[in-house]
Protein backbone atom coordinates (compact mmCIF):
# COMPACT_ATOMS: atom_id res chain seq x y z
CA UNK A 1 0.00 0.00 0.00
CA UNK A 2 1.30 3.35 -0.81
CA UNK A 3 1.55 6.01 1.26
CA UNK A 4 -1.16 7.90 -0.74
CA UNK A 5 -3.40 4.70 -0.39
CA UNK A 6 -2.76 5.09 3.56
CA UNK A 7 -3.58 8.72 3.76
CA UNK A 8 -6.55 8.36 1.68
CA UNK A 9 -7.76 5.33 4.13
CA UNK A 10 -7.34 7.62 7.36
CA UNK A 11 -9.42 10.17 5.59
CA UNK A 12 -12.38 7.76 4.41
CA UNK A 13 -11.39 8.69 0.91
CA UNK A 14 -11.21 5.07 -0.07
CA UNK A 15 -14.00 5.33 -2.38
CA UNK A 16 -12.74 8.43 -4.54
CA UNK A 17 -9.25 6.58 -4.44
CA UNK A 18 -10.71 3.51 -6.20
CA UNK A 19 -12.69 5.35 -8.34
CA UNK A 20 -9.30 7.22 -9.54
CA UNK A 21 -8.10 3.90 -9.93
CA UNK A 22 -10.55 2.31 -11.91
CA UNK A 23 -10.67 5.52 -14.36
CA UNK A 24 -6.49 5.21 -14.75
CA UNK A 25 -7.21 1.30 -15.61
CA UNK A 26 -10.33 2.58 -18.11
CA UNK A 27 -7.92 5.02 -20.11
CA UNK A 28 -4.75 2.25 -19.98
CA UNK A 29 -7.32 -0.05 -21.14
CA UNK A 30 -8.74 2.52 -24.09
CA UNK A 31 -5.03 3.47 -24.83
CA UNK A 32 -4.04 -0.39 -25.05
CA UNK A 33 -6.93 -0.85 -27.44
CA UNK A 34 -5.88 2.32 -29.44
CA UNK A 35 -2.30 1.34 -29.61
CA UNK A 36 -3.54 -2.25 -31.15
CA UNK A 37 -5.41 0.29 -33.82
CA UNK A 38 -2.72 1.73 -34.89
CA UNK A 39 -0.23 -1.34 -35.23
CA UNK A 40 -3.10 -3.06 -37.12
CA UNK A 41 -2.72 -1.49 -40.35
CA UNK A 42 1.42 -2.49 -40.24
CA UNK A 43 0.12 -6.33 -40.07
CA UNK A 44 -1.87 -5.82 -43.16
CA UNK A 45 0.71 -4.04 -44.77
CA UNK A 46 1.70 -6.28 -48.26
CA UNK A 47 4.68 -8.46 -47.37
CA UNK A 48 7.47 -9.48 -50.74
CA UNK A 49 6.65 -13.32 -49.29
CA UNK A 50 2.85 -12.98 -50.04
CA UNK A 51 2.82 -14.88 -53.19
CA UNK A 52 5.50 -17.23 -51.64
CA UNK A 53 4.59 -20.70 -50.54
CA UNK A 54 3.31 -20.83 -46.86
CA UNK A 55 6.15 -20.16 -44.27
CA UNK A 56 8.76 -18.69 -46.35
CA UNK A 57 10.96 -16.14 -45.28
CA UNK A 58 14.77 -15.07 -45.33
CA UNK A 59 15.11 -16.96 -42.44
CA UNK A 60 13.91 -20.67 -43.92
CA UNK A 61 14.52 -19.65 -47.53
CA UNK A 62 17.44 -22.33 -47.31
CA UNK A 63 14.65 -24.88 -47.04
CA UNK A 64 13.15 -24.03 -50.73
CA UNK A 65 14.00 -24.89 -53.55
CA UNK A 66 14.50 -21.30 -55.62
CA UNK A 67 11.82 -19.74 -57.31
CA UNK A 68 11.52 -20.12 -61.42
CA UNK A 69 12.62 -17.16 -62.38
CA UNK A 70 15.27 -16.17 -64.84
CA UNK A 71 17.98 -15.57 -63.21
CA UNK A 72 17.92 -19.21 -61.40
CA UNK A 73 16.45 -21.44 -64.88
CA UNK A 74 19.80 -23.88 -64.86
CA UNK A 75 19.53 -24.72 -68.59
CA UNK A 76 18.51 -20.81 -68.65
CA UNK A 77 22.02 -19.63 -67.04
CA UNK A 78 23.87 -22.55 -68.90
CA UNK A 79 22.90 -21.54 -72.15
CA UNK A 80 23.95 -17.64 -71.69
CA UNK A 81 27.06 -19.14 -70.10
CA UNK A 82 28.16 -21.08 -73.33
CA UNK A 83 27.01 -17.93 -75.66
CA UNK A 84 29.22 -15.40 -73.76
CA UNK A 85 32.19 -17.47 -73.57
CA UNK A 86 32.05 -18.75 -77.23
CA UNK A 87 31.94 -14.80 -77.84
CA UNK A 88 34.55 -13.49 -76.21
CA UNK A 89 36.84 -16.32 -76.74
CA UNK A 90 36.38 -15.41 -80.67
CA UNK A 91 37.24 -11.53 -79.41
CA UNK A 92 40.55 -13.00 -77.82
CA UNK A 93 41.44 -15.42 -80.76
CA UNK A 94 40.72 -11.92 -83.25
CA UNK A 95 43.03 -9.92 -81.18
CA UNK A 96 45.80 -12.76 -81.06
CA UNK A 97 45.85 -13.02 -84.58
CA UNK A 98 46.51 -9.22 -84.84
CA UNK A 99 49.35 -9.35 -82.09
CA UNK A 100 50.77 -11.89 -84.14
CA UNK A 101 50.17 -10.60 -87.62
CA UNK A 102 52.06 -7.18 -86.39
CA UNK A 103 54.82 -9.38 -84.97
CA UNK A 104 55.70 -10.49 -87.88
CA UNK A 105 55.52 -7.74 -89.78
CA UNK A 106 58.29 -5.94 -87.41
CA UNK A 107 60.24 -8.79 -87.34
CA UNK A 108 60.43 -8.83 -91.09
CA UNK A 109 61.65 -4.88 -90.55
CA UNK A 110 64.15 -5.44 -88.13
CA UNK A 111 65.66 -8.12 -90.23
CA UNK A 112 66.18 -5.10 -92.77
CA UNK A 113 68.00 -3.39 -90.32
CA UNK A 114 70.21 -5.97 -89.32
CA UNK A 115 70.56 -6.63 -93.14
CA UNK A 116 72.00 -2.76 -93.11
CA UNK A 117 74.52 -2.87 -90.00
CA UNK A 118 75.52 -5.33 -91.22
CA UNK A 119 76.87 -4.45 -94.88
CA UNK A 120 78.13 -1.12 -92.58
CA UNK A 121 80.00 -3.30 -90.83
CA UNK A 122 81.77 -4.52 -93.51
CA UNK A 123 82.37 -1.48 -95.16
CA UNK A 124 83.66 0.15 -91.82
CA UNK A 125 85.76 -3.18 -90.96
CA UNK A 126 87.66 -2.58 -94.29
CA UNK A 127 88.34 0.87 -93.94
CA UNK A 128 89.53 0.49 -90.33
CA UNK A 129 91.77 -1.86 -91.71
CA UNK A 130 93.13 0.40 -94.39
CA UNK A 131 93.05 3.42 -92.42
CA UNK A 132 94.07 2.69 -88.94
CA UNK A 133 94.94 6.41 -87.90
CA UNK A 134 91.53 7.40 -89.00
CA UNK A 135 89.34 7.14 -85.70
CA UNK A 136 86.10 7.90 -87.07
CA UNK A 137 86.40 4.37 -89.00
CA UNK A 138 86.97 2.18 -85.90
CA UNK A 139 84.12 4.37 -83.80
CA UNK A 140 81.40 3.79 -86.65
CA UNK A 141 82.79 0.27 -86.21
CA UNK A 142 81.74 -0.09 -83.06
CA UNK A 143 78.53 1.99 -83.06
CA UNK A 144 77.45 -0.37 -85.76
CA UNK A 145 78.53 -3.83 -83.71
CA UNK A 146 76.27 -2.46 -80.92
CA UNK A 147 73.57 -1.92 -82.87
CA UNK A 148 73.57 -5.11 -85.01
CA UNK A 149 73.55 -7.07 -81.55
CA UNK A 150 70.68 -4.91 -80.37
CA UNK A 151 68.74 -5.46 -83.65
CA UNK A 152 69.02 -9.93 -83.12
CA UNK A 153 68.40 -9.31 -79.23
CA UNK A 154 64.92 -7.73 -80.73
CA UNK A 155 64.41 -10.11 -83.40
CA UNK A 156 64.71 -13.22 -80.48
CA UNK A 157 62.20 -11.02 -77.83
CA UNK A 158 59.84 -10.71 -81.16
CA UNK A 159 59.83 -14.35 -81.68
CA UNK A 160 59.90 -15.24 -77.84
CA UNK A 161 56.95 -13.29 -78.16
CA UNK A 162 55.26 -15.55 -81.20
CA UNK A 163 55.83 -18.67 -79.69
CA UNK A 164 53.86 -17.44 -76.30
CA UNK A 165 51.11 -16.17 -78.81
CA UNK A 166 51.14 -19.97 -79.65
CA UNK A 167 50.85 -21.23 -76.81
CA UNK A 168 48.30 -19.13 -75.76
CA UNK A 169 45.81 -19.90 -78.45
CA UNK A 170 47.04 -23.49 -78.07
CA UNK A 171 45.72 -22.88 -74.05
CA UNK A 172 42.19 -21.30 -75.71
CA UNK A 173 41.62 -24.02 -77.44
CA UNK A 174 40.20 -26.12 -73.79
CA UNK A 175 37.72 -22.96 -73.80
CA UNK A 176 36.01 -24.90 -76.40
CA UNK A 177 36.03 -28.20 -74.56
CA UNK A 178 34.75 -26.52 -71.38
CA UNK A 179 32.12 -25.34 -73.75
CA UNK A 180 31.47 -28.55 -75.23
CA UNK A 181 31.02 -30.42 -71.58
CA UNK A 182 28.80 -27.49 -70.44
CA UNK A 183 26.42 -28.38 -73.53
CA UNK A 184 26.46 -32.18 -72.51
CA UNK A 185 25.61 -31.50 -68.76
CA UNK A 186 22.58 -29.06 -70.54
CA UNK A 187 21.63 -31.70 -72.85
CA UNK A 188 21.49 -34.46 -69.68
CA UNK A 189 19.37 -31.80 -68.11
CA UNK A 190 17.03 -31.44 -70.72
CA UNK A 191 16.81 -35.01 -70.85
CA UNK A 192 15.83 -35.93 -67.29
CA UNK A 193 12.98 -32.93 -67.37
CA UNK A 194 11.63 -34.76 -70.41
CA UNK A 195 11.68 -38.00 -68.79
CA UNK A 196 10.42 -36.47 -65.30
CA UNK A 197 7.53 -35.33 -67.68
CA UNK A 198 6.76 -38.03 -68.81
CA UNK A 199 7.03 -40.52 -65.79
CA UNK A 200 4.29 -37.70 -63.97
CA UNK A 201 2.29 -38.10 -67.36
CA UNK A 202 -1.76 -38.62 -66.15
CA UNK A 203 -4.17 -40.39 -68.63
CA UNK A 204 -6.69 -37.80 -67.38
CA UNK A 205 -6.54 -33.73 -68.01
CA UNK A 206 -5.88 -31.82 -64.71
CA UNK A 207 -9.21 -30.07 -65.80
CA UNK A 208 -11.08 -33.03 -65.48
CA UNK A 209 -9.76 -34.13 -62.20
CA UNK A 210 -11.47 -33.92 -58.96
CA UNK A 211 -10.55 -31.34 -56.60
CA UNK A 212 -8.35 -31.91 -54.00
CA UNK A 213 -9.53 -31.87 -50.47
CA UNK A 214 -7.52 -28.55 -48.48
CA UNK A 215 -8.70 -29.69 -45.01
CA UNK A 216 -8.46 -33.74 -44.09
CA UNK A 217 -9.84 -35.07 -40.90
CA UNK A 218 -6.85 -36.02 -38.17
CA UNK A 219 -4.74 -32.87 -39.89
CA UNK A 220 -2.34 -31.48 -36.78
CA UNK A 221 -3.61 -27.73 -37.85
CA UNK A 222 -6.65 -26.15 -39.16
CA UNK A 223 -4.71 -23.62 -41.37
CA UNK A 224 -6.81 -23.87 -44.65
CA UNK A 225 -4.91 -23.02 -48.14
CA UNK A 226 -7.51 -20.81 -49.91
CA UNK A 227 -8.27 -20.61 -53.75
CA UNK A 228 -5.61 -17.72 -54.33
CA UNK A 229 -3.33 -19.57 -52.20
CA UNK A 230 -3.09 -22.31 -54.55
CA UNK A 231 -3.36 -20.38 -57.52
CA UNK A 232 -0.52 -18.15 -56.34
CA UNK A 233 1.78 -21.39 -55.37
CA UNK A 234 1.25 -22.80 -58.84
CA UNK A 235 2.15 -19.46 -60.68
CA UNK A 236 5.34 -19.32 -58.60
CA UNK A 237 6.46 -23.24 -59.87
CA UNK A 238 5.11 -22.79 -62.89
CA UNK A 239 6.74 -20.11 -64.06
Amino acid sequence: MTQEELDALMNGDMDDLDIEEEMGVADSEEDFEFEEEESAPESKKSSKYENSPVGYSDETAHQWPLPATDENKMVHQLDDVTKESEEKASQIFDIIEIISTDLMDKESNVQNVIDVLQSNIDLFTTLNEKFPDVKAFAEQLQKNEEALNDANETVEMIQTSGDSIMNVMDIMQYQDIHRQKIERVINVMRALSKYMNTLFEGRIDDEKRVSSATHIAGDTHNDLASTDDIEALLAQFGK
